[in-house]
């Protein structure tokens, strides 16, 4: 990632949180790609190759974050996906996140600092 920055892509199906997020990870230094479905992501994923991905669980179906995660396997994706949702942190303790292939779980309203410093430890 020298001489690039890092792009993230944030699909949710929520335009309010998508606003929310933008200036949250532009001003921390990093490129914001979003996606309002997850057909939509996986458009948006094959066209930047994104370095990180949070994904919202519930959009137009109700698991269609993890519909998404095992599209990705399909294509290959290396880069970490991060859940998001309503049920975040009592998800984390109810279901192996990292068996449905998430390299993490955030609780919406998602923590801006907690957020920033799980990507920044990713990328290292």
């Amino acid at each position: 990632m020298q001489d690039k920055k890092t792009v993230i892509m944030v699909i949710d199906d929520d335009p309010d949180f998508i606003a929310a997020m933008r200036p949250v990870l532009e001003s921390a230094g990093y490129i914001m790609k979003e996606a309002e479905s997850a057909e939509q992501g996986l458009k948006v994923y094959k066209n930047i190759n994104p370095d990180i991905i949070l994904v919202d669980l519930m959009m137009e179906e109700v698991d269609s974050g993890t519909n998404f995660v095992k599209e990705l396997k399909l294509l290959g994706n290396k880069a970490p996906v991060f859940l998001l949702s309503a049920a975040g942190d009592q998800m984390a303790f109810l279901v192996d996140y990292a068996q449905l292939g998430f390299a993490g779980v955030f609780q919406k309203p998602v923590d801006h600092h907690r957020l920033l410093n799980v990507i920044k430890a990713k990328l290292k």
